[in-house]
């Protein structure tokens, strides 16, 4: 990793503490980013992945954050602010990474509206108004890339609710593009597909795992680092003129 004097951006990541978004945090701050990482119920998670960052020259910082608990926002985003000053003497930061969410594991018979009000505030309503909060804290000429799913583009039964609102944070992800054209902040989003994680509560049984895989073209399931350094990599101006895009890594799953 690069040494804390060669970080000049800095990258707010939520639900950074496992999976995906550990993956995401890892490798951006192998590519020299400051990192400020979230975690919502397991404290010492994302306190480990901050450290892991810390042991290895970055600089990463892991804050609690409940993006269905809207009302946490504004406390939130001082904190923030208090730790740009503090670790990095700045008073903005660069890219922001929407991938906190929670998975669905419900028929739409089966689906009440408890879980579905869940969905909506972790999956859709945290995503859209932490971004409205949080895009003052941004420097001109930055990035929002929101994490979605393959499952917004082909259907499995089981988790309509959250593939339909991935598809909706697809759309919002043109909206935010268009809405902040002026200062030049480009929003993308990445759609993983078969990612083998622990992600919904467990990674199946083995003949589950493989009749995904066969649908794929590459052959296999993902793993958290191939969405992981794919995001780091888009986090850097060499995508500087990719703007209000949807790009699915999944290996050629469904096609």
């Amino acid at each position: 990793m690069n040494t804390p004097a060669q970080q000049s951006k800095i990258a707010l990541i939520t639900g950074g503490s496992r999976g995906i978004g550990k993956s995401i945090a890892l490798n951006a701050a192998k590519r020299g980013l400051g990192v400020i990482l979230t975690y919502n119920s397991n404290p010492g998670k994302g306190e480990a992945v901050a450290a892991e960052i810390n042991d290895n020259g970055g600089k990463a910082v892991a804050l609690k954050l409940d993006t269905a608990d809207m009302g946490s926002f504004d406390d939130f985003i001082a904190l923030v602010l208090q730790v740009l000053k503090k670790e990095w003497n700045r008073e903005n930061f660069d890219y922001l990474v929407n991938n906190a969410g929670i998975a669905q594991r419900t028929l739409i018979k089966d689906t009440t509206e408890e879980i579905f009000d869940q969905l909506v505030n972790v999956n859709f309503k945290g995503v859209f108004f932490l971004t409205q909060k949080l895009i003052p804290l941004m420097a001109d000429g930055g990035q929002i890339v929101n994490i979605s799913s393959g499952l917004a583009r082909f259907a499995f039964p089981g988790v309509a609710v959250y593939g339909a609102l991935k598809a909706a944070t697809e759309g919002l992800t043109r909206y935010f593009a268009k809405e902040y054209s002026d200062r030049r902040i480009r929003v993308n989003t990445v759609a993983p597909g078969a990612i083998d994680t622990e992600f919904g509560g467990g990674k199946g049984d083995e003949a589950h795992r493989q009749a995904v895989a066969n649908m794929t073209a590459l052959g296999r399931l993902g793993e958290a680092e191939d969405v992981g350094v794919f995001v780091a990599s888009l986090l850097s101006d060499d995508s500087r003129f990719v703007n209000a895009q949807r790009i699915e890594v999944g290996g050629g799953i469904m096609i």
